[in-house]
């Protein structure tokens, strides 16, 4: 199996891709630390695992509770080996009809998320001297999208972090690589007008929208010994909406 005996901690892992990324790394021989807000669902998905999955609730946003988290994840396995920066939101709305309250809770989630969830679990990956951290950008950083400029500026910001901190930890043995979806079936993307979504099929090579197994793919491969060499890329899941 390809993560055997390995420990990772995926944010958002109670639903959508993220609990695609549970299923799937677990599948894989992983031992897994679900960090999510919602306790009920993250509850659940926990329990139908037994003793390899384990659950904690927390808000990424909030620093206090990322550091102890990663202590407790610490202390639960033994180790961590991956992190997966999968968590978001959105809150979308033109540029003259966002509000304050809008554009701060994205950015808090989607960027100061990842940086405290990074800088509270790499310690522990430089005292083993290696590691995987994989975070997740969109198709959005690149192109913009209508209506998501709290959004979109969150994902093109998560692929300058990623490229600088996989400057700064490459010689510690860790690698930091991005995942850019395109439209993937999620609640978030599901939620859009009938019209909208046909619209996307039609500018997407493949002519379908991505599943959460998609981009889930993509995590494992980077998380895995066949990407030990990768490092500062950005992988596009997005049927060719690139091109």
């Amino acid at each position: 199996m390809r993560l055997e005996n390995k420990v990772a901690i995926i944010t958002g892992g109670a639903s959508g891709i993220g609990l695609a990324a549970v299923k799937r790394f677990v599948a894989e021989g992983a031992k897994i630390a679900i960090v999510d807000y919602d306790k009920e669902a993250g509850g659940k998905v926990a329990a139908s695992f037994g003793e390899h999955v384990a659950f904690f609730e927390v808000d990424v946003s909030k620093l206090q509770q990322v550091k102890q988290m990663a202590a407790d994840v610490f202390e639960k396995f033994g180790k961590i080996d991956i992190l997966i920066n999968n968590a978001g939101i959105t809150r979308d709305a033109t540029l003259l009809k966002m509000t304050e309250e809008d554009f701060e809770k994205v950015v808090q989630i989607n960027l100061n998320g990842v940086f405290y969830c990074t800088q509270a679990v790499t310690p522990y990956l430089i005292e083993q001297k290696c590691g995987r951290i994989i975070s997740t950008s969109s198709v959005s950083a690149e192109r913009g999208n209508f209506g998501q400029t709290n959004y979109t500026a969150t994902k093109a910001a998560i692929i300058g972090m990623t490229k600088t901190w996989a400057k700064e930890l490459g010689r510690k043995g860790i690698t930091v690589n991005a995942v850019a979806p395109g439209f993937i079936a999620t609640e978030m993307v599901e939620s859009v007008p009938s019209e909208i979504s046909g619209l996307v099929q039609t500018i997407t090579s493949m002519q379908r929208i991505g599943s959460p197994d998609d981009v889930a793919n993509a995590y494992l491969f980077l998380a895995s010994d066949e990407a030990s060499y990768i490092t500062g890329h950005v992988l596009h899941v997005d049927g060719g909406i690139m091109m």
